[in-house]
């Protein structure tokens, strides 16, 4: 896909980030999940992100993402695939360039390892990574990485291919800044950790579309609530925060890092053998997944 294709699918409907699936012993396992991404693929999702925030890229060998990306490719037929890519600039620019060779239609740049960073080398540290591959980038804005709009303008006038923009920062001052200023630039996405509970204020802000992350276990019930946030249908909305997702929060929120390790369990308990999360993050504990059950159970189609 060109730059541009990649960024019509991206805001062309509700998008998600498959869990990386590992067997026994912890290695990639490639049959479980192009099998889970063909299902999720088969949901009307116009993109999915391999080796994403939720696919636990943190925790992947840099060599581990070109087969996670070629097996995504493989499984997902007309549905586009990004790659997730980060670290600091030398080793992201190999992570996009071998995620783009493996067949990547596009990167989503995640933050970069530990330290803070000034706009300015946040801002050439973005414009090398757009000027080592030819598909379109989107950065994510979270933690250490947060563009602010001066920077983000500089990046678009430099960086053709640079054309999304993801946030995680909850500053809805600073994304609507963001958005009145570069209009339709960039295709903006919404990604805070279970991006239904904040999908309002969002849409609000200029962002007509999110990663779901629970779109991994109940993509038709994910789906239900992208289509009535989209057509103002605030009664569905409410109805299922209430009955789901404030639920799935108070699970996610028992522990550190359950925002991965929570998904994770759902995906398992819809049968795929998607295994174990992998340090430094810890899998929900049998009375944990025994409440994840019961609240799928409800909403199971």
């Amino acid at each position: 896909m060109t730059p541009e294709q990649i960024k019509t699918a991206l805001g062309s409907g509700l998008l998600s980030f498959p869990v990386t699936h590992f067997d026994k012993n912890g290695a990639f396992a490639p049959d479980s999940y192009k099998s889970h991404v063909e299902w999720l693929a088969g949901f009307k999702a116009p993109v999915l992100f391999a080796a994403g925030g939720t696919g636990e890229f943190f925790s992947l060998k840099p060599a581990e993402i070109p087969a996670i990306v070629a097996a995504a490719k493989e499984a997902s037929g007309d549905t586009a695939i990004v790659s997730g890519c980060g670290y600091g600039t030398e080793m992201a620019i190999e992570i996009a360039k071998s995620a783009e060779k493996a067949g990547a239609d596009g990167i989503l740049l995640l933050p970069h390892y530990l330290i803070d960073a000034p706009q300015d080398g946040l801002y050439a540290h973005v414009k090398a990574i757009c000027q080592s591959v030819g598909i379109g980038v989107m950065v994510y804005n979270r933690d250490n990485a947060v563009l602010q709009p001066d920077t983000l303008m500089r990046l678009c006038d430099e960086c053709p291919n640079l054309i999304g923009f993801k946030d995680g920062t909850g500053d809805i001052g600073l994304v609507r800044q963001i958005t009145a200023r570069l209009g339709d630039r960039l295709m903006y996405l919404g990604g805070m950790p279970t991006a239904e509970l904040f999908a309002e204020a969002y849409l609000g802000a200029g962002f007509t579309t999110y990663s779901s992350a629970v779109f991994n276990f109940v993509p038709a019930l994910a789906n239900e609530f992208y289509t009535a946030l989209r057509s103002g249908d605030r009664a569905t909305c409410d109805r299922l925060l209430k009955d789901f997702f404030y639920p799935f929060m108070a699970i996610r929120n028992r522990q550190k890092g359950y925002a991965v390790s929570a998904i994770k369990a759902g995906v398992r308990l819809q049968g795929f053998a998607a295994g174990n999360v992998r340090t430094p993050l810890t899998d929900l504990t049998p009375e944990e997944e025994a409440m994840m059950e019961k609240l799928i159970g409800t909403h199971r189609r």
